[in-house]
């Protein structure tokens, strides 16, 4: 195919995107856009953070136009700091004791580790407050069904802190996927480069400055006074104060706390091809690389999803490369040498993006290639999106019925993986059909004390 054969089809593909409408897909809206409860426009919202150091200490920061009338966290450094920021903001170590009290708020911004995420994010959703949660919404599978239910019937701003999602770029590869620029789409590959946590040989010989110790500690150490390390563990299994664990990102390795790359770049990285490709539950996936660790994520693995064909869309593999993992065509030199990246192959083209450019492929074919005219807004901002939100009840980008099916289809990944089978996805039902009694990883059991309900 000539290069103007190829624009004509280009347009054709262009015009008969647009007859299917494009104003759900530009906001990615697997779920409910739609918000029923909202602030006036001009007034400001009345906002509670719960963790507000390193990320949790960026994300109330950005909410500082607002009035932030409550922080909690479990260390006293970072409720301190952030007091001196917010001086009117009344102070909590545990976030059950914030919801618990007769305060004023409309809206939650969520920084806890993950493995709280869905414990502070539920009971505000309960109570009808928006709610801004950092990623990956959950820790698992479950929790991520139950915030995306709660959600829905909440009918409030939602987001998830992906903040790439507001990039330009992003915006202009789903424009360039759904019209058509590379054909129907039925092969992706992600491949992220960071190799933390456990390590096989291959990563142990590419970064062996990332070499530590994968055994939980036989000894303790002395709890910091300044932690209170019961509710840090919060709804995990105990175990003893450890600097091996805290401060971040120490914990996001290990299983207890964080499920690891995956599920936290994946975050990331996923997005892309789920937002432009109108993804939502696999119906498998399978998942290898180093045996599977009892307490750390792995530093390298795989993961491949089967995505079925469906109206708008063709049947898909998404292939998760990671660590020392790049896809066959990336080491065969075929494609730019991007460490980290996102190929989407058509039956018309390639397009390889990273989070700030793309590049269609081969560049020859597409010397005179006319890019379809933009459609998807600018972004006013991740964080700014959803404060728009809450005041007009506006779509965004992130919510919670598009960012619930994202964190499931990661989480899907490291359950393949720690399973070791292949795993058929019943997305209705919740279940791997056919390991019959065997749904380990898909919810896990918590600590006295704590309930998700």
């Amino acid at each position: 195919m000539n290069p103007s054969e190829f624009d004509a089809k280009s347009r054709v593909n262009r015009r008969r995107f647009v007859k299917r409408g494009l104003g759900a897909l530009a906001v990615g809206s697997i779920g409910f856009p739609a918000v029923v409860s909202s602030a006036a426009p001009n007034s400001k919202l009345n906002i509670a953070g719960i963790g507000v150091g390193g990320r949790g200490g960026h994300n109330i920061g950005q909410m500082a136009g607002e009035n932030v009338v409550a922080i909690c966290d479990v260390n006293a450094h970072n409720l301190a700091a952030s007091a001196k920021k917010f001086p009117n903001a009344r102070p909590f170590r545990d976030f059950r004791e914030l919801y618990a009290a007769d305060m004023d708020f409309d809206a939650v911004v969520v920084s806890t580790t993950e493995h709280t995420h869905a414990f502070a994010t539920l009971p505000a959703l309960k109570r009808g407050k928006h709610v801004y949660c950092e990623k990956p919404l959950t820790r698992d599978v479950y929790e991520a069904r139950m915030i995306t239910e709660a959600a829905a019937k909440a009918g409030v701003a939602t987001q998830m802190g992906t903040q790439i999602h507001a990039g330009d770029n992003y915006r202009r590869v789903v424009e360039l996927i759904q019209s058509g620029a590379i054909g129907t789409v039925s092969e992706a590959h992600v491949w992220v480069s960071r190799a933390w946590g456990w390590q096989g040989k291959a990563d142990a010989e590419a970064n062996r400055d990332l070499v530590w110790s994968y055994e939980p500690p036989k000894e303790s150490m002395p709890v910091p006074d300044h932690v209170d390390w019961d509710l840090w563990i919060g709804p995990a299994p105990w175990r003893p104060y450890h600097e091996i664990y805290f401060p971040g990102p120490k914990w996001y390795r290990w299983w207890d706390f964080g499920n690891g790359t995956m599920s936290d770049l994946g975050s990331h990285w996923n997005d892309l091809p789920f937002w432009a490709l109108n993804l939502d539950a696999p119906t498998s996936v399978r998942a290898w690389g180093p045996p599977p660790h009892p307490e750390i994520a792995p530093a390298s693995m795989f993961a491949e999803y089967t995505y079925p064909a469906r109206e708008g869309r063709a049947g898909l593999k998404l292939t998760w490369h990671q660590g020392a993992n790049k896809p066959d065509i990336w080491k065969r030199g075929e494609i730019p040498q991007w460490g980290n990246g996102v190929l989407f192959i058509g039956d018309e083209g390639m397009l390889l993006s990273d989070y700030g450019k793309h590049v269609l492929l081969p560049e020859g074919r597409f010397l005179n290639f006319k890019r379809p005219d933009p459609w998807i807004p600018k972004s006013i901002g991740h964080h700014q999106e959803w404060i728009h939100a809450c005041k007009t009840g506006a779509p965004t980008t992130c919510h919670f019925g598009y960012a619930g099916p994202l964190t499931e289809a990661n989480h899907l990944g490291n359950v393949a993986y720690r399973i070791g089978k292949t795993i058929e996805w019943d997305h209705a039902a919740m279940r791997m059909p056919n390991l019959d009694l065997d749904q380990r990883y898909l919810k896990r059991e918590y600590r006295d004390g704590w309930t998700l309900a």
